[in-house]
């Protein structure tokens, strides 16, 4: 009968904490710098947003030095501390182009190189020239660029990047200096 009498002294107590806890916000969300986000935590650019431009077939805002500034979207829980909400920005890597299409070229050399017009098209009139008076090298000259362009070695004399698209039969050298490593593989 007694523990009956002293259970109204903890009810009291008991509500009031509850009260206190409903009070306190409860947040799982975190605010955090997100250029430091690792791989997995952010997916670039975001999929929701039309970045890829139509025309060039590359990251909107592409520039010369071959980076491009793209929205990114934070999974679930975390707040940029930068714009208060889960998008921030980040420089992507993409190619940038200067009007030159992969297929014209291709076709140019293939139909008319021996004219040199691929060659004209790019910019090279020198090489475009030489190859018009000598028959595209007797039609050597004319194979060996066909399999030069069809390549991707041979590109726009100003330095731009074929119009292909995005998900097209691009090509990237991958190259090895000093601070490669290579792993041995079981067969060797």
């Amino acid at each position: 009968m007694q523990s009956l009498i002293r259970t109204p002294h903890l009810i009291a107590p008991t509500i009031a904490v509850l009260m206190l806890l409903l009070l306190i916000p409860t947040s799982s969300e975190v605010e955090i710098d997100c250029s430091s986000l690792r791989m997995g935590q952010y997916i670039c650019p975001d999929p929701t947003l039309r970045q890829i431009d139509p025309k060039t077939q590359q990251l909107r805002g592409c520039t010369q030095e071959n980076k491009a500034r793209v929205w990114c979207i934070a999974v679930d829980g975390i707040v940029c501390s930068e714009t208060k909400n889960a998008s921030f920005t980040r420089e992507m890597p993409c190619k940038w182009t200067n009007g030159y299409h992969f297929d014209t070229a291709l076709l140019l050399s293939v139909f008319l190189g021996m004219f040199g017009a691929d060659r004209f098209y790019l910019g090279y009139p020198a090489l475009g020239l030489l190859k018009f008076c000598t028959l595209g090298f007797m039609f050597l000259g004319q194979l060996v660029d066909v399999i030069l362009i069809a390549t991707q070695v041979v590109g726009p004399a100003d330095g731009s990047a074929y119009i292909i698209p995005y998900y097209g039969p691009v090509i990237t050298v991958v190259r090895s200096d000093n601070w490669t490593y290579r792993l041995p593989q079981d067969n060797w």
